[in-house]
């Protein structure tokens, strides 16, 4: 509440909106976390339905779905279920906002079916990171963190930012060695073709390159993370320092990872309890 004058009082209401539509991926790996991201958010602000399409049939998605109180569950992936959410048919209800990241066709269809008067939370396509690191990093902890978001899909990127060409040749030694037993090894491949290490001279440098990137992920590997993490202006979510893995935000910190890629980190944050109210 504020008083803006004297006997005038404004104040804000939270109402949640009242049907949401989640998209869970079903690719390679059944991601039942994004059902955890999204739909207990969804709950928290009171939303009364929930309906949930992905074309996956892990049993983990089902358990997570009942678990999490989605009101729908619908075995619908791709484009096709965004069209689903957005227009309703007689087996899936129209919502009036959808969550959830996709692949580019579905990224796409939601930017598509804003149009239409249907809102999106982000556009949240094929998963990024970002390493920025110095020579104080852990060469094979940043081979590692570029390899657990490469094995996401072959679409996805990574990209290494340093001040130390010496750096960079000793995380590519970690990459090879890492990468040549991964379980995912060809999906991790075929990112790390569409990726890339830049050396700059200087840590002024670093920062514009990475605020330029505005990238989904970013790790500040660095002496200083915290002093460079103030200058961090456009990015999904940042981690800080050699003990700070992406894959901790992915799964157990309590930061959501469903968050903005292709730059739009610029303009949008990830997903919270806001983004349903």
């Amino acid at each position: 509440r504020v008083e803006t004058s004297p006997g005038v009082v404004c104040w804000q209401k939270s109402s949640p909106i009242e049907k949401v539509g989640i998209y869970i991926p079903g690719g390679t790996a059944p991601l039942f976390s994004t059902i955890l991201m999204l739909a207990i958010p969804a709950k928290i602000a009171g939303c009364s339905e929930i309906v949930l399409c992905t074309p996956g049939i892990h049993p983990a998605i089902f358990y997570t779905a009942k678990l999490c109180g989605i009101t729908k569950m619908c075995k619908i992936g791709g484009a096709q279920a965004i069209a689903a959410l957005s227009l309703g048919t007689p087996t899936v209800p129209k919502v009036y906002k959808i969550f959830g990241p996709g692949n580019q066709y579905v990224t796409a269809a939601k930017q598509l079916v804003q149009q239409s008067g249907v809102a999106i939370d982000m556009p949240a396509g094929p998963s990024e990171v970002c390493v920025l690191a110095d020579e104080t990093c852990n060469p094979a902890f940043v081979a590692s963190d570029l390899l657990s978001q490469a094995e996401h899909g072959p679409d996805s990127q990574v990209l290494l930012v340093s001040t130390s060409s010496i750096v960079v040749d000793q995380i590519n030694d970690a990459l090879a060695s890492q990468l040549a037993v991964l379980p995912r090894k060809n999906i991790a491949q075929q990112a790390l073709e569409n990726s890339t290490a830049i050396v700059v001279d200087s840590m002024e440098q670093a920062i514009f390159i990475v605020n330029s990137y505005a990238a989904e992920h970013l790790i500040i590997a660095c002496k200083n993370d915290e002093v460079i993490g103030e200058q961090i202006t456009n990015a999904g979510s940042v981690f800080l320092g050699n003990y700070s893995p992406e894959s901790v935000g992915d799964y157990a910190s309590g930061t959501n990872h469903t968050l903005p890629t292709s730059g739009y980190a610029r303009a949008y944050s990830g997903v919270s309890v806001d983004s349903f109210v």
